[in-house]
């Protein structure tokens, strides 16, 4: 551990406590140069997985959410900044729920949530993967609940 201090590359542990609920833990360093002393966390990084549609599972990738994100607003008038916020924010919440593996389905959902808000081109577009449309009345009947207010949205668009 290198000291935020002086950037000396030694230190010694004071004191070690359990920390986030059980989750992680704590460390009280002392610097062996300058003797400034410093708390680092440690925590496991067990990558969330990803369970797909056909039952088999991969690693959680906020690469590839963004890069579904960009092709649904593609040409439309959403920055990357504002998608990349969408991704942190999914990411974010799984790990405040602490989850090992999520459905693909749910991914999906909470992704439609998000870009209904932003854009509702993009977000035809990105429903039009998630569920599969077969034909143009499935693209019709998703127009239809466009226009119905999602719950706690005001009917004025």
């Amino acid at each position: 551990m290198i000291c935020p201090n002086c950037s000396h590359p030694d230190d010694k542990v004071v004191d070690s406590r359990s920390a986030h609920d059980g989750r992680a833990i704590r460390r009280r360093r002392e610097c062996l140069k300058c003797g400034v002393r410093f708390t680092t966390y440690e925590t496991i990084e067990a990558p969330l997985q990803v369970i797909k549609r056909d039952g088999s599972r991969e690693d959680f990738s906020k690469e590839k959410l963004l890069t579904g994100l960009r092709r649904a607003c593609q040409k439309r008038p959403v920055s990357i900044g504002t998608l990349e916020d969408v991704v942190a924010a999914i990411q974010h919440q799984f790990e405040q729920l602490h989850l090992r593996e999520v459905h693909s389905q749910e991914i999906g959902k909470m992704i439609m949530e998000r870009l209904r808000a932003i854009d509702e081109v993009a977000y035809v577009r990105f429903a039009s993967v998630y569920r599969q449309f077969k034909d143009v009345t499935d693209f019709l009947d998703e127009a239809r609940r466009l226009r119905t207010p999602a719950p706690g949205e005001s009917q004025a668009r």
